[in-house]
């Protein structure tokens, strides 16, 4: 019998890949990197908020008191999102879905790299052999099929910059959202989580309202009008990170991650079914290196 929380996962990763289908939709349809991104918190500010008050009341937590830390991870956690969800939309012009996709989960990779230069985390053996061969998937899948010339200037491109760099912001974002969670001294550990994602989305709601409304005018009326689809962002979104929360819960975060990578399979089947892409053979080869690091790299890590 499959576990619960199998179940769960693979509904996040379901969520999350439709979240992204619906982002490239938006963007398809004449909506900014930011307007897109801006849908992704649009509506899902409200569910979130709306779910946080409604456990703390029912389990008459209320409200907690939070250091001053808690900003800063939640300011640092919620631009580091806004920033990696811009680049994977942007990422969605030059490739396709499932590649676009698959850059992202180079967060996992990234993150093991940033905790040794940064924190001085000790990297094993197993944990460097799959960051090697993740970084022979990401060769693979930095070589576009159609391009020509000398093969070091194929590969240094803009898909790759906004794909790493994507991977590197999400990263920061569940570091600091972690940080978040932890500073918040009292509660079970799903209160503190709903709350401290209640904040970021209502943090990440405002600056991106501030900047489309400074910066980019006309883009929250065309996200309004477009409000089918943003809706459907929201709620994906929403849904997404409720399972994730719940199935880290359920089990240890290696074995949920691992479980997670079924989005490269939800992401290759929506590029083809919805946006009639095909993935090349070279790209295959990347997909299946990449995600086979990751996996390896999640149960040694």
């Amino acid at each position: 019998m499959i576990a619960t929380w199998v179940w769960i996962t693979c509904l996040a990763a379901f969520s999350q890949a439709l979240r992204f289908m619906f982002q490239k939709k938006l963007k398809v349809a004449g909506l900014s990197t930011a307007g897109a991104t801006f849908a992704r918190f649009f509506f899902a500010a409200p569910f979130v908020v709306a779910i946080a008050v409604a456990y703390a009341s029912a389990t008459g937590q209320g409200l907690p008191e939070v250091p001053g830390v808690f900003w800063l991870h939640v300011m640092v956690g919620g631009g580091a999102q806004i920033l990696a969800t811009m680049c994977v939309v942007a990422l969605f012009s030059h490739r396709n879905f499932a590649v676009g996709i698959t850059f992202k989960k180079t967060e996992v990779l990234l993150s093991v790299l940033i905790g040794f230069i940064i924190l001085g985390d000790v990297v094993t053996l197993p944990a460097l052999v799959a960051v090697l061969i993740g970084l022979g998937g990401v060769l693979l899948l930095a070589d576009p099929p159609e391009a020509t010339g000398p093969w070091r200037k194929r590969i240094l491109n803009r898909a790759v910059l906004l794909g790493l760099t994507s991977g590197l912001f999400f990263g920061l974002s569940g570091v600091s959202y972690r940080g978040a969670s932890l500073s918040i001294a009292e509660g079970d550990t799903f209160y503190r989580a709903i709350v401290a994602m209640a904040f970021v989305v209502v943090f990440q709601f405002l600056a991106m309202s501030l900047w489309l409304r400074l910066r980019e005018k006309g883009q929250i009326r065309a996200v309004l009008r477009a409000w089918r689809v943003v809706s459907l962002v929201g709620l994906t979104s929403m849904i997404g990170t409720m399972c994730w929360f719940s199935a880290f819960t359920l089990q240890s975060a290696g074995y949920v991650n691992a479980v997670g990578q079924i989005e490269l399979l939800f992401s290759i089947a929506i590029g083809a079914l919805v946006f009639g892409e095909r993935v090349s053979r070279r790209e295959w080869q990347g997909l299946i290196l990449l995600t086979g690091s990751i996996v390896m790299l999640v149960l040694v890590a």
